[in-house]
């Protein structure tokens, strides 16, 4: 819920909640050594009452996630004994591992928290809400300013005006309560007017619903103020297209569907993939699967896949490109090749 103003400030954390179980539940996991994946792609079995939100929320998966990942399932009633996949399997995102990193393309949020002396590092992953088309979420790093409780929530004008072109009309100020869209908790963004907070509707988690502020469950809000100090720094990225090394030395992509995207537009990402992967894979001298690269950014499903061919597709003789006229993607590909060209 963008643009808001807010009382309540949060005056003492619950210690309790900064205990984690010692089972590690979903979202929360060890940083690899080597690599840049974490978690395992999941399949669970619906019972005749679950909806396909239920299953994805019960697992810290958002509404568009579970949709992309299984495309041909009903939502409302995937049918008793029904495999439904959870997209529990994620390539980090780019960029330092520390504070909070927010990628709208995904709609997760990623919590790299402080850890002591000896232990391992570790990240935090959770659904949230982002900003419709028309009210963007921001990009751009600030960090974490206040931490309220209960807060009031004050609508802004903008906000008062469209909602009074759908017959609808808003107070100046609306308490805390079940009423309140910001939920129990919120965190105040440097950026003015934007926070994360919780909900009073957790069904649209994992959708582009908001007026631009970031929606969690809130429970994992909840979770997560308390733990989260003043001053943590947040990065607000749009990556659709996230590229990693699986701790194996796999290279591996995780593409994203992206809401009312032109043609031009999806020739413009595949393109821009296609030039990152291939320098990443020249990097570690391996050869790319094309075909497979670009179904996953036309077809993106929201899962990580391999995109390396494991052998090489031909030999190459010394005078081969005295020969043939070489595409400059296949080009920058026999670069990468493991193979030593041998001369005559």
């Amino acid at each position: 819920m963008g643009h808001w103003m807010a009382l309540g400030m949060l005056v003492m954390p619950r210690l309790l909640l900064a205990q984690e179980d010692a089972a590690s539940p979903d979202g929360r996991y060890t940083l690899p050594e080597q690599g840049d994946v974490v978690g395992q792609v999941q399949t669970v079995e619906a019972t005749q009452e679950d909806t396909l939100i239920d299953i994805g929320l019960d697992h810290g998966i958002g509404y568009n996630a579970m949709r992309a990942a299984n495309p041909d399932t009903r939502v409302w009633l995937p049918g008793e004994g029904t495999d439904v996949v959870l997209p529990t399997r994620y390539i980090l995102p780019p960029g330092p591992r520390e504070g909070i990193v927010v990628n709208l393309a995904e709609l997760r949020l990623y919590y790299y928290p402080s850890v002591g002396h000896g232990e391992p590092p570790r990240v935090e992953t959770y659904p949230i809400g982002i900003g419709r088309l028309d009210w963007q979420t921001p990009l751009g790093t600030t960090t974490v300013t206040h931490k309220l409780e209960n807060p009031a929530w004050y609508p802004p004008q903008s906000i008062i005006k469209e909602k009074a072109e759908m017959g609808e009309t808003l107070p100046s100020v609306v308490p805390p309560g079940p009423d309140n869209p910001l939920g129990e908790h919120a965190m105040l963004l440097g950026i003015p007017g934007y926070l994360i907070h919780g909900t009073n509707r957790p069904q649209g988690v994992g959708m582009r619903v908001s007026h631009g502020c970031i929606r969690m469950l809130p429970g994992d809000i909840e979770d997560l103020i308390y733990r989260v100090p003043k001053g943590t720094q947040v990065r607000l990225i749009n990556e659709p297209v996230k590229i990693g090394w699986s701790p194996a030395g796999v290279l591996e992509v995780q593409s994203y569907p992206i809401p009312e995207t032109s043609p031009e537009e999806l020739a413009t990402r595949v393109e821009k993939t296609f030039a990152s992967v291939t320098q990443v894979a020249n990097e570690r001298g391996v050869l790319v699967d094309y075909a497979r690269l670009q179904s996953l950014i036309v077809n993106a499903d929201g899962i990580p896949h391999p995109v390396t061919l494991t052998v090489a597709p031909f030999e190459v003789p010394y005078h081969f490109y005295d020969q043939v006229a070489l595409d400059p993607t296949l080009l920058s590909q026999l670069d990468a090749s493991p193979m030593q060209l041998q001369k005559d």
